[in-house]
């Protein structure tokens, strides 16, 4: 069985592949893939693979875009903390959705489940008639988890890769299309997303998009200085090179959100 994964958290997927060799020793894992644009090009040039296991949330948007802009028909299995997509994602060739952390008990009648339906209908199953029914039913009896938020980044080190805390982050620049995070002791790591994704990822009470090139951590924040025509302009910690301007229409919505915290 080929199996493709979507997941944007490292440890989440290194847990889930081994989860999925327990439940299916048979199992082949074709690609990790942690965003939409990347599961799109994978399906484009790839043949179908027999499952798809598929988190809600990757780095570039949900998941269930992918379903949305291309056929695909592969059975799908959705893992993620966020039961409010759970109708919607039973409507993409999904076998089941699980909540993470995903169990091992759960997974394999999952995977039961799928080896059933296969048996009855050789195309690629959808959910049964009544699934988003039931599914409904149980999710008004369940207590919704709070949102979840990027807690760690995977950073390159030499030839290693190191996972990092968010908590150590102080702030992010957008340069010439590369995007620096900067930790509160003074390291500086390329990673591979966006600011735009990151404003999506990480908890708006700890983190706030300044202007276009900076996204910066409370702690990171040392001083506001008045500049010309109601921006501010800010010291950070770790001083980056560039200076760091906040225009008066984000003036006040910054003060606001320091305040608040």
């Amino acid at each position: 069985m080929l199996v493709l994964l979507l997941e944007d958290e490292y440890p989440a997927a290194e847990r889930l592949q081994r989860v999925l060799r327990q439940a299916a020793p048979d199992a082949q894992v074709a690609a990790v893939l942690d965003s939409v644009a990347g599961a799109l090009q994978w399906l484009e040039q790839n043949p179908a693979p027999d499952l798809i296991l598929s988190d809600i949330q990757l780095a570039d948007g949900l998941s269930l875009e992918v379903f949305e802009q291309t056929v695909v028909r592969s059975p799908v299995i959705f893992t993620t903390a966020y039961d409010a997509y759970a109708i919607r994602a039973f409507k993409a060739n999904s076998v089941d959705y699980l909540l993470k952390p995903v169990k091992l008990a759960e997974l394999t009648a999952a995977l039961t489940k799928l080896r059933e339906w296969r048996t009855l209908t050789p195309a690629a199953p959808a959910a049964a008639p009544d699934s988003a029914q039931r599914l409904e039913r149980l999710l008004d009896s369940l207590p919704r988890p709070a949102r979840q938020y990027k807690t760690r980044f995977l950073v390159r080190q030499g030839e290693q890769l190191l996972p990092l805390p968010a908590t150590q982050v102080a702030w992010f620049q957008s340069r010439h299309e590369t995007t620096t995070l900067a930790t509160q002791d003074g390291r500086r790591f390329v990673i591979d997303y966006t600011l735009e994704q990151l404003e999506q990822l990480l908890d708006p009470r700890q983190f706030f998009r300044l202007n276009r090139q900076f996204l910066a951590q409370l702690p990171a924040v040392q001083r506001l200085h008045p500049h010309f025509n109601g921006k501010l302009k800010l010291d950070l910690h770790p001083a980056p090179t560039d200076e760091v301007l906040v225009s008066r229409e984000k003036a006040t919505a910054l003060k606001q959100w320091l305040e608040e915290l």
